[in-house]
């Protein structure tokens, strides 16, 4: 019998709590509990090589549909629903992506959630070490007040290094934001976008991962950083720590102008 021990524990600036829906006689919360857990460090230890362009996408189309919905009854009544769609198509040359993610949920009649997150994306490869793009992207809700944010940009991604051990790539682009905001007044700027994607296997048990973004615009300019290392400490333990960075040099009132968030997940696997 295979048998996976997982001990997660994450540290943020700002942390959240929620209730617990699951009594002692719900024989399912715990193992729905660790399947969330198991996906969620299944995600972090997922993030290794960065692609590049076009780079190991098959010919032809590709891509998934998702769909989730549940409902309660009785003392509380709830409903929610989740679709997504990841599709592509690419001809060996061109490459399209389009990724949609919507989300809507209710709690007494009252709606809480109803948003939209989509992504259009078009590459072309040039060369081996360069490619162009274009890409669509933003997000619409409708609470608590009607919102969107959405910005259109192209520009160019160069691999600096491509070994057996280390990989690097850098992307920078130009392009324009618009966004009807209920917080601020609306927007509509030029804005630059700059992003890199680092790796690289030091050793057999260890490798790090470094994948930074920054947005400027006349409003703000925010840096997203993401450091990681993945330790492969026996053939049955293995360890990621990761340490997230979110910087904005025009915070909103009231709000600081950085967030750290430091996160551990140890797995050990044992037969």
């Amino acid at each position: 019998m295979y048998k996976t021990f997982i001990l997660a524990l994450a540290m943020a600036g700002a942390t959240s709590t929620a209730a617990l829906a699951q009594s002692a006689l719900d024989a399912s919360g715990a193992e729905n509990r660790i399947e969330d857990l198991n996906e969620d460090i299944e995600d972090d230890f997922g993030r290794d090589t960065p692609q590049f362009g076009n780079e190991g996408r098959a010919i032809g189309f590709d891509g998934s549909f998702s769909l989730q919905g549940s409902a309660t009854s009785g003392n509380t009544d709830t409903a929610s629903l989740g679709l997504g769609a990841d599709m592509g198509y690419f001809d060996g040359t061109n490459g399209y992506e389009l990724q949609l993610s919507y989300q809507f949920s209710e709690n007494e009649g009252v709606t809480d959630e109803d948003s939209l997150l989509y992504k259009l994306q078009y590459t072309r490869d040039f060369a081996r070490n360069y490619y162009g793009f274009a890409k669509l992207q933003g997000n619409v809700e409708s609470l608590p007040f009607d919102t969107s944010d959405n910005f259109l940009g192209a520009g160019v991604g160069y691999r600096v290094f491509d070994t057996a051990s280390t990989q690097w790539s850098v992307q920078a682009g130009v392009g324009y934001r618009v966004a009807e905001l209920n917080s601020a007044d609306d927007l509509e700027e030029g804005a630059l976008a700059v992003s890199s994607d680092y790796y690289n296997q030091l050793t057999p048990t260890l490798a790090v991962t470094n994948d930074t973004d920054i947005i400027g615009s006349d409003s703000d300019t925010v840096v997203y950083n993401d450091l990681g290392m993945n330790v492969n400490m026996t053939e049955t333990l293995a360890l990621r720590t990761s340490v997230v960075t979110e910087y904005h040099t025009d915070p909103e009132p009231g709000k600081d102008d950085t967030d750290n968030t430091f996160g551990v997940s140890l797995v050990y696997n044992f037969n």
